[in-house]
């Protein structure tokens, strides 16, 4: 029995009327991936997660200013009169202090402002190399494709935690480098995240150009007369997103580890300034004592890259393309 048939036989006296036939409604790759994605509940609480803890660092100042304390204001009167040693959480001081009287409350707010940020725009700068070296060095191939090969290979040679720490100590000290255009702190972070992280995304790209490039499409444009970046940003580049999307995802909370290893090693974000790393360092030696110093802004170092994986692994997931619809 055919289909027309067979929708006829639903009709009022089985008479089939043309036109009734029900509408099958098509779903682009987004919408594809966004019902995927709505199906992980994990995945959506570590999302929800981070979308507070984004507002939670916007709003840092207002929250501060209503609940806590400045975070380097110095509170002396807080510490223990007997020992000098720091206080825990009251009602003053909802996380305690250090043991110089900071409010931890306030620094740990703010150091999710520095590990979002040096995350975020150290993400972005080495996704935005990594494609463009990959896309080159895809396409092209030749002489070019070696030169960028091997730098690749050069960098992803040297231990990474080893290699962004010489980079953070020779932009650590004085003016930084480059006749200070690199400054100690924040910039110099986020530069050796870059230098590091560009490495693995180029690689990537580089291999799914190497395929991508021998596609009938890219041959019907290069018949037409495309020029190359026109071909690489129009039909090559599209092709792309998924794979640059999941790295992204996944690679953010590597970063905001390393931010923290470097700060706690004392190479990243330098005092006043509120670094999760720099506040576990500060807080080891006197972890027996001063449980909340540590606990805290370990808590939420922990919490946030552990949100960030779950949505990395969401993701990927849902943008796999052997996943049931």
């Amino acid at each position: 029995m055919g289909t027309a048939e067979a929708l006829g036989m639903a009709q009022p006296g089985g008479a089939w009327v043309p036109g009734d036939e029900p509408e099958i409604a098509s779903r682009t790759q987004w919408q594809l991936f966004w019902e995927r994605f709505r199906g992980d509940p994990v995945a959506l609480v570590a999302l929800g997660f981070i979308v507070l803890e984004v507002l939670a660092a916007i709003f840092a100042p207002l929250i501060v200013r209503a609940v806590a304390h400045p975070p380097n204001a110095q509170y002396p009167n807080m510490l223990d009169p007997r020992f000098g040693t720091p206080t825990g959480p009251s009602s003053k001081f909802l996380f305690g202090v250090d043991s110089v009287g900071e409010d931890v409350f306030s620094r740990v707010l703010y150091g999710a402002r520095v590990s979002l940020e040096v995350a975020l725009v150290a993400t972005a700068l080495a996704v935005l190399f990594g494609v463009l070296f990959g896309l080159i060095a895809g396409y092209y191939r030749g002489g070019i494709d070696t030169l960028i090969s091997r730098v690749i290979d050069v960098t992803l040679a040297f231990p990474v935690l080893l290699l962004a720490l010489g980079i953070a100590s020779a932009c650590s000290l004085g003016r930084g480098c480059l006749h200070g255009l690199i400054k100690p702190g924040l910039t110099t972070v986020t530069v050796a995240i870059v230098v590091i992280n560009w490495t693995y995304i180029g690689r990537i790209i580089r291999g799914q150009v190497l395929s991508l490039r021998q596609k009938e499409f890219v041959e019907a444009a290069h018949a037409g007369g495309a020029r190359d970046w026109t071909i690489m940003g129009r039909e090559i580049l599209p092709n792309l997103v998924a794979p640059i999307v999941v790295y992204t995802t996944l690679v953010i909370p590597q970063n905001i580890l390393l931010e923290a290893a470097l700060s706690y090693l004392g190479v990243g974000i330098n005092p006043p300034q509120a670094s999760w790393g720099e506040m576990i360092a500060q807080a080891t030696p006197i972890f027996n004592s001063a449980w909340w110093f540590f606990a805290f802004p370990g808590a939420a170092l922990l919490l946030t890259v552990l949100a960030f994986n779950l949505v990395g692994d969401g993701v990927r997931d849902a943008l796999d393309p052997r996943m049931a619809t």
